[in-house]
């Protein structure tokens, strides 16, 4: 049996503006993040994969994961036109258009997505390829962003919608081909360490 926990990583600046991030943008976590990223308490002997950017390493580092493998196939969405946007200013300059692109991009049968980013089906097919590597047992920890995160619940157990704020941990089983979800559990509270 396969034990696969999925982590969104630890808060950066970015989070907190509630903004897409842009294609470039590597930002570190911040000191909530940090202390957030040491509380994980994940399975210190798994195999560790992160997305390659900074924050995921970061969260793996600081959760006791410093070897885990910069996975390419793990990286957030291309958000194309949203990028750099948060949700409100999408709404303004393009209305009810953002519902549908992100609707799209969580499609994994979806040959649209953002302007000038990833449709749905390409998304979706770089984390089915990721799902066909993993081992048949053993454990799994795969730090990564809120949508391959949601992403891979989506094609793993079905979940349509969840709530997955930097910190969460999805925890799946798969046996016999099967997968369940056997946990969905938030961040803990950081608290800052005293200077």
């Amino acid at each position: 049996m396969l034990t696969l926990h999925l982590v969104r990583h630890a808060p950066t600046a970015p989070n907190a503006g509630k903004r897409y991030p842009q294609p470039d943008e590597d930002a570190p976590l911040t000191a909530v993040g940090e202390a957030l990223a040491a509380g994980l308490g994940l399975p210190l002997d798994a195999v560790a994969f992160t997305s390659p950017a900074l924050r995921t390493r970061q969260t793996a580092a600081l959760a006791g994961c410093p070897g885990a493998v910069p996975t390419p196939a793990l990286r957030e969405a291309d958000f194309g036109i949203m990028a750099g946007h948060t949700w409100a200013e999408l709404e303004t300059a393009h209305g009810d258009a953002p519902r549908r692109w992100i609707d799209a991009l969580g499609n994994p049968d979806a040959d649209t997505g953002p302007p000038g980013g990833e449709t749905g089906r390409v998304f979706h097919a770089r984390l089915y390829g990721w799902l066909d590597t993993l081992p048949d047992s053993g454990e799994v920890v795969a730090i990564t962003h809120a949508g391959p995160l949601l992403a891979l619940l989506r094609v793993t157990v079905g979940v349509t919608g969840a709530e997955v704020p930097p910190g969460a941990v999805a925890t799946l089983r798969r046996a016999g081909g099967a997968w369940w979800l056997v946990a969905l559990r938030p961040p803990a509270s950081a608290t800052l360490p005293v200077t």
